[in-house]
């Protein structure tokens, strides 16, 4: 079986040398770039199965090389990001990455996250999965359902284990009218009474709070009087 190929790329060629032989004993065979330039022209004239790609480097940094990448690619990318970077991190998988590890790394780490990404790749028959089988985009909210994470115009926000089923749900199926017993039925998996209202309201408030710059004018999760919620629908960002 033909090894699989590998792209380091990053402006540190101390890096890229050691990060190269670690994968080469793993049994991978490594290609090397030092910029995102480069990155993109390896990849064009090379048959590549997973990219670790750094974040700050010369001429085409790693955000903008993610980009051209994403345009006809569907490989797996890991940012290899600074801990001082968490915005990059978050840019990151907003933009297609499928994950990120932190400078300095753990080498034992790096290793199994490679392999993670790999399987999933090749167990989806050599392409990613669809972006809404891992992450659900709704104009500058994105929410992860990999990592269970929501991200909020580039920041993260934390919510709860209800707000984050009950979000999932609203953005799952964005434009439909919810009204709150079925919202109650569906998250606490159990039969709604007539008190139940009142508490879909408490986390519908809640998550306003975390997710909108104006959580009384708010511009994702909309009440509509007399019915429900919904998930108003926006282009991707």
């Amino acid at each position: 079986m033909e090894a699989e190929t590998i792209l380091v790329v990053d402006d540190n060629r101390e890096i890229v040398y050691s990060l190269s032989k670690l994968l080469e004993f793993e049994g991978y065979r490594t290609l090397k770039a030092y910029n995102g330039m480069e990155a993109l022209e390896v990849l064009g004239a090379n048959q590549v199965d997973l990219i670790l790609l750094d974040v700050m480097m010369p001429k085409l940094n790693g955000l903008s090389a993610l980009m051209k990448i994403r345009e006809s690619n569907k490989i797996p990318v890991i940012i290899l990001s600074a801990k001082t970077e968490e915005s990059d991190k978050v840019s990151g998988l907003i933009m297609g990455a499928d994950d990120y590890i932190s400078k300095p790394y753990n080498t034992a780490e790096l290793v199994a996250r490679v392999k993670a990404q790999l399987r999933r790749y090749h167990a989806w028959g050599g392409s990613a999965p669809k972006q809404d089988e891992e992450r659900i985009v709704n104009g500058g909210l994105v929410l992860d359902k990999i990592q269970r994470i929501v991200i909020v115009d580039g920041q993260e926000v934390k919510l709860t284990a209800t707000e984050y089923k009950i979000l999932k749900l609203l953005m799952e199926h964005p434009g439909q009218v919810f009204p709150a017993e079925q919202i109650y039925q569906r998250v606490w998996q159990e039969i709604s009474d007539y008190s139940v209202e009142n508490t879909v309201m408490v986390h519908i408030r809640h998550i306003r709070e975390k997710t909108e710059i104006d959580p009384k004018n708010p511009k994702y999760v909309k009440v509509v009087w007399g019915i429900g919620y919904k998930m108003e629908k926006y282009n991707s960002v």
